[in-house]
């Protein structure tokens, strides 16, 4: 007991849990966020972890940082918001304690979303090289086509980059809507989709973490090969799950874990591939049924492993 009131004893402490209550951040993340070192955040991570409170995952260079998966944190946070609420009702209470960090992690994570804007627009016209990085892709398409065997009903291709995956099922769906953040692959998409005379597909600008659609509006969704430029992909696969239909399905094709930190900087991946656990454990928080539909390993050391991850929304 003594150990947990230690570890939310110091303010800086107090504002790191509060920041991962909702989301996994990256510690240079947090550090910015707190405006300190990245050493004297780890510092704080190393008591927090010992008291059971976060957990530290590392990926390539990276660490991030999640609530601990123990009653522990969930428990601390109850009773931090229990006071924060009885204060907000007494005389001259009302203060956000977490207010204005949040406020600075919104603009670290604009400023990174900017970034990626700003790389796919100027590389969208090769966008399709992002592919080579992996296994063939005829290889990957013709596992989609299997885990997605059959009607597919209203389908939603989030972030739909050239168009493909819409090209590739859109004869098997009653209809077919591409969504993307970048106005250049927008164009891109529209001109194959045109140019595929799938007359009931279509494309907007839409984003991962907020899509334009209301609850229950399609049968199928697809994240392929966008869940890497998520900074918080359990969001994503919720707000998927959000507007999937009763028995709708969720595929997610992204990249195994692998440690090429230079796709970072040269292509902006937020994060190194993914494992099962990951993946299936946001689905699962999301209120979806996930399996393993496929896994295609790289064929030579250069190339990166792929995984299809299946969700499934119950028919009840």
């Amino acid at each position: 007991m003594l150990i947990i009131f230690r570890a939310i004893g110091d303010p800086s402490r107090l504002r790191i849990l509060l920041l991962v209550e909702g989301m996994e951040l990256a510690v240079g993340e947090i550090a910015q966020v707190l405006q300190q070192s990245q050493p004297r955040v780890s510092r704080h991570l190393r008591i927090m972890a010992e008291a059971g409170l976060i957990e530290r995952v590392r990926e390539g260079a990276w660490v991030f940082v999640r609530l601990g998966a123990t009653a522990t944190a969930t428990s601390v946070l109850a009773l931090i918001h229990t006071l924060a609420a009885a204060r907000d009702g007494s005389e001259g209470g009302s203060d956000d304690f977490g207010a204005a960090d949040r406020a600075r992690l919104g603009q670290v994570r604009a400023d990174r979303a900017a970034a990626v804007d700003a790389w796919f627009a100027t590389h969208a016209a090769e966008f399709e090289q992002e592919r080579s990085l992996h296994t063939r892709e005829a290889g990957v398409e013709q596992a989609i086509l299997a885990a997605l065997a059959g009607d597919v009903g209203d389908l939603v291709d989030v972030g739909t980059g050239t168009g493909r995956m819409i090209e590739l099922l859109g004869r098997q769906a009653r209809s077919a809507l591409g969504l993307d953040r970048n106005p250049e692959m927008l164009r891109l998409a529209r001109n194959r989709i045109d140019a595929s005379g799938l007359a009931s597909a279509r494309v907007q600008a839409g984003d991962m973490y907020a899509l334009p659609l209301p609850a229950g509006a399609c049968d199928t969704l697809l994240l392929h090969q966008v869940l890497h430029y998520a900074d918080d992909p359990g969001a994503v696969i919720a707000e998927a799950a959000r507007v999937l239909r009763r028995g709708g399905r969720l595929l997610v094709v992204d990249l195994l874990p692998h440690d090429r930190e230079e796709l970072r900087q040269e292509r902006r991946h937020a994060r190194l591939g993914f494992a099962d656990d990951a993946v299936l454990g946001w689905m699962q928080e999301a209120g979806l049924a996930g399996r393993v539909a496929a896994r295609l390993p790289g064929e030579d050391a250069d190339q990166l492993g792929v995984a299809l991850w299946l969700g499934e929304k119950a028919d009840t």
